[in-house]
């Protein structure tokens, strides 16, 4: 009798347990469908967008500015997770809480944005925190008159950045606390609340006037909201 008492203790336990997972499961929203790209749109200059398998592919174009793909919808807390692969000679960013208004800059998307790339000039600021279009590097704070993120920064990032690979990137941003992780590892802490709420977006850097096309790739993007707001199906 007792054995099958600690039977249904267990079971009953279990269950709970895989409850939770699928319910905590059931929060998280995928950003991007696999299929097209209807929930988002693009803004800023003139790179390329599109879907290759599970990922979706931004391409350089030459002597345009920054460009943007944006989520349609706003977030104000939340969790995101994603994973980047880069290109050696690509700028590139995922930006959080970020703007495109027209009495800034006529529309310039600016806001924070969560630095990504691979190592390809002795640096590697991938995780660190860098305000788009308007006040710079916020974490770490920067270092020198170059205006280039703190060395022992950069070199803790070289240690967790996958050159070449799929890297695993997640924000956590609530009221004015943005955490970034890349690969498990902690990199940025912030605290700052200049803007509270804005869009996700991913960046294709300005190249210049190279022809050459380079791409940049995301995939499984994925955000909870910690608002209380409902999850968007």
């Amino acid at each position: 009798m007792r054995r099958v008492l600690a039977i249904t203790s267990a079971l009953a336990a279990l269950s709970v347990l895989l409850g939770g997972v699928a319910c905590a499961e059931e929060n998280w929203i995928n950003l991007f469908n696999g299929k097209d790209l209807g929930n988002w749109e693009v803004k800023g200059g003139k790179a390329t967008y599109r879907i290759e398998g599970d990922a979706i592919v931004g391409t350089s174009a030459p002597n345009t500015e920054n460009s943007f793909l944006c989520s349609k919808e706003e977030f104000k807390d939340f969790v995101l997770e994603f994973e980047f692969l880069g290109h050696p000679n690509l700028n590139s960013g995922v930006q959080i809480r970020s703007e495109s208004l027209a009495d800034y800059k006529n529309f310039r998307v600016h806001g924070y944005q969560v630095e990504l790339e691979d190592e390809a000039k002795d640096r590697d600021w991938s995780g660190g925190i860098y305000d788009e279009a308007r006040r710079g590097w916020l974490y770490p704070l920067e270092a020198d008159k170059d205006k280039e993120p703190a060395k022992e920064f950069s070199e803790q990032g070289k240690a967790v950045w996958k050159n070449g690979d799929w890297n695993k990137v997640r924000v956590e941003a609530k009221g004015d606390s943005i955490k970034t992780w890349v690969n498990g590892e902690p990199r940025a802490d912030l605290k700052d609340n200049m803007t509270p709420e804005g869009f996700i977006a991913l960046q294709v850097h300005s190249v210049g006037g190279k022809t050459e096309p380079l791409s940049v790739r995301w995939r499984n993007i994925r955000l909870m909201k910690l608002d209380g707001a409902p999850a968007a199906k």
